[in-house]
């Protein structure tokens, strides 16, 4: 394999290593493993407070354009890391991990770009078909694809678990949102394995201009650290 090898599909080792990290920002729906049909989606009973707070949530990401900040990512199985996290709707990301975790992931519009250091593996995911991908999308649709299967609130703040429709097998992610100012703050994923990862947000500026160049992937800016 080349120093800068780049690939559309995934071998059952990498496989591994991008569920644990991917897992964090909702990949992991798509890609983690289980046995299908081992459970269904099912849609929670919406009362009309929780289509409210629905529809709360979908007008929160169809204003959010542009977001900064920082993630502690929490794993049931010990592991944890941090970084920064940029955002610019639509579309495009940034997850840069904190050393010695030696992981970057590029979202431009297109591909989620996912870059191994140690492995020396690069590898391009389409970003539409990834939950990232509805996220970052101009028009935020919580059903369809997606099945919201509860929500839950707490004094201050509101949870919405989702799964996806088809393939429920594969996890879950609760998007935990504060309500003074109405703000996603967490998040967790249980994922095909039953690990839980939690990502906790700080310091976060919105609205804010980034540098175009966060979401643009150059392969050769790696090749020194490769």
């Amino acid at each position: 394999m080349s120093d800068s090898a780049a690939s559309i599909v995934l071998n059952r080792n990498l496989m591994s290593k991008l569920t644990s990290f991917l897992a964090a920002f909702l990949v992991t729906l798509l890609i983690s493993t289980g046995q299908a049909g081992a459970e269904n989606a099912v849609p929670a009973k919406l009362s009309a407070q929780d289509k409210a707070d629905l529809e709360q949530v979908r007008q929160y990401f169809h204003s959010l354009k542009t977001l900064r900040g920082r993630f502690l990512q929490a794993a049931s199985n010990g592991s944890v890391a941090s970084g920064k996290i940029y955002l610019s709707r639509p579309g495009r990301l940034r997850f840069e991990y904190d050393p010695p975790t030696p992981i970057l992931m590029v979202a431009d519009g297109i591909f989620l770009i996912y870059v191994d250091k140690d492995l020396k593996q690069i590898t391009h995911i389409l970003l539409g078909s990834t939950p990232i991908g509805v996220l970052v999308q101009d028009e935020v649709k919580l059903s369809g694809d997606i099945t919201v299967t509860r929500i839950s609130r707490t004094p201050g703040v509101l949870r919405v678990t989702l799964k996806d429709t088809d393939e429920p097998e594969k996890g879950s992610i609760t998007l935990a949102f504060s309500r003074a100012p109405f703000a996603l703050r967490k998040w967790t994923v249980v994922d095909a394995r039953n690990i839980a990862t939690d990502v906790t947000l700080s310091g976060i500026e919105t609205d804010i201009t980034l540098d175009k160049e966060l979401f643009i992937f150059r392969e050769e800016s790696l090749k020194k650290e490769f």
